[in-house]
């Protein structure tokens, strides 16, 4: 069986899913299969893996790292919310339903089975799982049934090490008050803290690490830089959101949904130099884009309707008007479209059926039975602004209760300037995101060298890289690997 080690963090977003993607890639480069694992996860990015599972993007960003195909036995667990009491619960990459929060706590039990069977299954077939956690381990309220933390870490017998944000202020308190908080035997589990999102001289933080050394009674395993990386954010905490105002030769606005989901399918459009991508939540911030882009969703008909409060629908529908091309993934290709239907109340919205925005000829209604594949291509003949698209190769997946139209286009078209897929992941392709920039430039009178290019693949193994050379630098991995190997 493999080894095992596992990052906990002192709260959500201290840093654990690129700790442990960074893990990944360390191990891999020093020859050791690795593979990473969560019990479970709660996001809205998701992915569909080559036998139809759903699972988090967490896992597949540290599959990737790890050099491995991702596998929902990696996350055996993800929990998609879908209000604020309840979550769509998938299991094995398959959808399970709909419960609320009380309900799945009250069963997380019944999860464990499914989860150990999952967690061995890869460790008989690597030299090391490399563990996330979720959340914080001291959340005393949800201790009892845990079954992502120390619950986790006691089942499988993992040694762990516990991070803190430093950059959010209070680190020391954030490591000490987690230690402290926990249980004589959980305390023991713990092997190491580490320091994460560090700016500036590590001299001056050397007396709190040795006074934190004392109180813990276990040695800080490192102090990790604040990283300036370009690698998939896991929710709505990313820092892509804080982009707004940015505009550059050609603008891109992404509508910010309360409810958005795999918003890392536009990260391709960011690696342009020349080329802005804004999300933006307000009328105010929309301006006049040269692309407007409605992202997934895990609410479509609840995201709608504040679509419509917010004032942004008759600003798109002028856009569209005016020639601005405006393209929908997944639920904002629904949005797109005539009309909304619900009648089993999938969505718990409220409605059973609501209008759309009208630019394409498509109506969508919600069934229970998900669907969750992978898809590519090649488009066949596209009209429009984006007729250099014809003929080209596209792959990505699809998740998603609703059925519109032609299950088998890949692409739908209203008028010349509007389109719709229910595809995640297409604009990945570069022929894909090249034709689209290739057209928002043209337009405006440029060519598409001078937006810039770049190689999609080779920049994100270069950024795996370039996690795993600052994470090594960081932390003492000689005493990581003491950890791992039990001797400490």
């Amino acid at each position: 069986m493999a080894k095992n080690i596992m990052i906990q963090g002192t709260m959500s977003n201290a840093g654990k899913s690129l700790l442990c993607a960074a893990l990944c890639r360390i191990f891999r480069q020093d020859g050791l299969r690795a593979a990473p694992f969560k019990s479970q996860n709660m996001a809205l990015n998701s992915y569909i893996t080559r036998e139809g599972g759903e699972m988090g993007r967490a896992q597949v960003v540290q599959a990737e790292a790890a050099g491995i195909e991702p596998d929902v036995r990696m996350n055996p667990i993800l929990l998609k919310p879908t209000t604020d009491m309840g979550s769509q619960v998938i299991l094995n990459g398959k959808v399970q339903g709909n419960l609320r929060a009380v309900e799945y706590y009250r069963r997380k039990k019944e999860y464990i089975p499914a989860i150990l069977e999952a967690y061995n299954s890869l460790a008989a077939e690597y030299d090391v799982i490399v563990i996330e956690g979720a959340g914080s381990p001291a959340e005393i309220n949800l201790k009892r049934e845990d079954i992502v933390n120390m619950g986790l870490a006691r089942m499988v017998d993992a040694p762990v090490l516990l991070v803190g944000d430093i950059d959010r202020g209070g680190v020391f308190a954030q490591l000490y008050g987690t230690v402290a908080l926990l249980e004589e035997e959980e305390r023991a589990r713990i092997k190491g803290t580490i320091v994460n999102k560090f700016r500036g001289d590590r001299a001056i933080l050397e007396p709190g690490l040795k006074t934190l050394e004392q109180l813990c009674g276990v040695p800080v395993a490192g102090v990790v830089p604040y990283l300036h990386l370009d690698l998939e954010d896991e929710d709505s905490l990313s820092q892509r959101f804080d982009r707004s105002g940015e505009r550059r030769a050609v603008d891109i606005a992404v509508i910010r949904l309360p409810r958005i989901s795999n918003f890392t399918d536009f990260s391709p459009f960011e690696r342009c130099e020349n080329v802005s991508l804004r999300y933006v939540s307000r009328l105010s911030e929309l301006q006049d884009p040269d692309m407007i882009l409605l992202p997934g969703t895990k609410s479509t008909i609840a995201d709608l309707q504040w679509l419509r409060q917010s004032g942004l629908e008759a600003a798109i529908l002028k856009a569209a008007s005016a020639g601005v091309l405006v393209f929908g993934v997944c639920g904002g290709y629904q949005m797109l479209g005539k009309r909304i239907s619900d009648p089993q109340q999938l969505e718990a919205a409220g409605v059973t059926e609501i209008a759309g925005l009208g630019l394409l000829d498509t109506e969508t209604i919600f069934c229970a039975e998900k669907v969750q594949t992978q898809t590519r291509g090649v488009f066949g003949k596209v009209e429009g602004m984006l007729a250099s698209l014809s003929g080209q190769a596209y792959n990505g997946y699809e998740i998603h209760m609703g059925r519109s139209g032609s299950p088998s286009s890949p692409l739908v078209m209203g008028a010349p300037n509007v389109y719709g897929s229910y595809i995640h992941g297409l604009f990945d392709a570069p022929g894909v995101s090249d034709a689209i920039l290739r057209a928002l430039a043209e337009k405006k009178g440029l060519d598409l060298e001078a937006l810039g290019s770049f190689d999609p693949k080779a920049y994100k193994e270069e950024q795996y890289d370039r996690l795993a050379e600052a994470v090594r630098g960081g932390l003492d991995m000689e005493f990581v690997y003491r950890v791992l190997n039990r001797e400490v």
